[in-house]
């Protein structure tokens, strides 16, 4: 299936749907040539953590979808425009497109749902586009010029709008959020009546709290993955962290150690209230399991 730049797509009487005549996740590439690839490891790491840590009460595991750094293509007009957020979360959809498949591309028009939460890291060159009409000069970002490449366009006098007001606009996206790594800035922008409103932030996490999502966002600082630093993090109500699949089987290795050593430690008292009742050393071991060197060490 090919799509030309532009050109009109075909339709039927009565007319089929966009997921019938518009390009698939299998038409669309993830990438263009000369697009350049993440400006540093921290835009690698932070959206792992943030898929990591993530859990929705009120939705399973299998249908909700995380993204970084994919082609979002959100315009049935135009159907090559895209947008790359760091870091995005779709509810209500399989996890695997179709699913079965990785996805490759998330296509709004054979998705049937746009994304939820939105995350972008400021970095130099893409804060007036990140930020839109809330931009102000004390936002710019020292360092490399990593702005986005040109976007394709349909023609001569269309262009693609910014992500701001893409995600506003045209994706509706309920909660977007902008951080800026250099000042550990955390901004809050929610939908509301047509348009994006800036929201108070919290000093103290959670700094950002999705009462529809049941979760918050706070800055976190600590080691992922080796490397030190402040980090986005999700959290409850009363700031405790999300744990990662890492951490959490951690824990419960250390849970089952912890009670093990607390269930010998009984036994083992057991055996001296015993023993100091005048019982042999065959008869404790006997009663309680143990060995006559374990109880005689008593």
């Amino acid at each position: 299936m090919t799509f030309a730049i532009g050109h009109s797509i075909p339709q039927t009487e009565p007319p089929r749907s966009p997921r019938e005549t518009l390009p698939t996740m299998y038409d669309l590439p993830s990438e263009y040539i000369g697009e350049p690839g993440l400006p540093d490891e921290f835009h690698d790491l932070q959206p792992q953590l943030l898929s990591r840590t993530l859990s929705l009460v009120a939705y399973p595991r299998d249908q909700w979808f995380t993204g970084a750094d994919l082609n979002l293509y959100y315009d049935v007009h135009h159907p090559l425009w895209y947008k790359r957020p760091d870091w995005f979360l779709a509810v209500g959809v399989p996890r695997l497109y179709n699913g079965q498949d990785f996805r490759r591309s998330y296509v709004t028009w054979q998705e049937g749902q746009n994304p939820y939460v939105v995350i972008e890291f400021l970095s130099s060159g893409t804060e007036r586009e990140d930020l839109g009409r809330f931009y102000r000069a004390e936002d710019a970002v020292e360092g490399e010029d990593t702005a986005s490449p040109p976007a394709i366009q349909s023609s001569e006098t269309e262009r693609p709008l910014a992500k701001f007001s893409v995600y506003e606009q045209q994706l509706r996206v309920p909660h977007y959020l902008v951080y800026s790594r250099q000042t550990q800035r955390l901004r809050y922008f929610q939908w509301v009546g047509g348009r994006y409103q800036e929201q108070q932030v919290n000093e103290s996490n959670p700094q950002v709290w999705l009462a529809d999502l049941n979760i918050g966002l706070g800055l976190w600082e600590g080691n992922f993955e080796g490397i030190s630093s402040s980090w986005l993090r999700w959290c409850d109500e009363d700031g405790n962290w999300l744990l990662t699949d890492t951490e959490q089987e951690r824990l419960e290795k250390e849970q089952e150690r912890q009670a093990k050593e607390q269930a010998q430690a009984q036994v083992l008292q057991a055996a001296k209230n015993l023993l100091a009742t005048g019982m042999t050393v065959v008869q404790v071991a006997e009663l309680l399991g143990l060995s006559t060197e374990q109880v005689s060490s008593l």
